[in-house]
């Protein structure tokens, strides 16, 4: 198996590649702002087919990109169907001040025209999505946004790892997603943590949106927010 990222954009979001290995199709998880030079570069490298864009929610700094991206390999771009409207409107998501700010922090006048990608598909609640021999399994976590999802798929490697989870901006190594913007709900976080990963195996690697990889046994036994719904 083929695992491989890049931080991209001012926020640093992790852009992830999971395959088979060189040479074969590949998923792209949260292309992000400023990504789609990392991702000629990754797809160069390993000889690699973008077969499908998984989103793992629709803020901006996670799928700014994602258009782009689709229509240079034209694959489908899965996003969760409550997040979906985002795609065209990243703002939506963020208040006008934030918005305002935001423009001042680029140098922009005014946003990027954005529009959906020509082939956009629903990441629903338990739905498989099959990438050249790689099946990921979709898991509904609301609460960061109302359509966060995140996406988990087999290991087949060296290390004693069941399956790897690409949590977006839902788990962290010691934190969870904050749940203070538009659409976010702090007790459907705490829902979605106790009814989702909880029940997980602890040798799951947790590949998060922003900084490094993690395990669900090693935030079962450190991360605050699991404690607290443990005890």
């Amino acid at each position: 198996m083929l695992l491989t990222s890049f931080p991209a954009g001012p926020l640093q979001a992790n852009c992830y590649f999971v395959s088979r290995g060189p040479g074969t199709g590949c998923a792209i998880v949260d292309p992000g702002m400023d990504a789609v030079e990392g991702v000629r570069q990754v797809v160069a490298e390993h000889n690699l087919r973008p077969e499908a864009i998984l989103i793992t929610h629709g803020h901006f700094d996670h799928m700014w990109n994602a258009q782009d991206v689709a229509a240079e390999y034209g694959c489908p771009v899965w996003i969760h169907p409550a997040d979906r409207h985002l795609l065209s409107d990243p703002m939506a998501a963020i208040s006008g001040q934030s918005a305002a700010m935001l423009r001042e922090q680029l140098g922009m006048h005014e946003m990027p025209e954005f529009a959906e990608p020509a082939d956009v598909r629903d990441a629903l609640d338990g739905a498989t999505i099959e990438v050249d021999g790689l099946t990921f399994t979709v898991d509904h976590v609301p609460g960061h946004t109302p359509g966060t999802v995140f996406y988990r798929v087999d290991y087949d490697g060296p290390e004693d790892v069941s399956q790897v989870m690409f949590s977006g901006d839902f788990l962290f190594a010691g934190s969870i997603g904050r749940t203070d913007l538009e659409g976010g709900s702090h007790p459907q976080m705490l829902d979605s943590l106790r009814d989702r990963v909880l029940p997980l195996a602890d040798d799951i690697v947790v590949l998060p949106g922003h900084g490094g990889q993690t395990s669900v046994g090693r935030e079962r036994a450190t991360n605050p927010f699991l404690a607290e719904l443990i005890s």
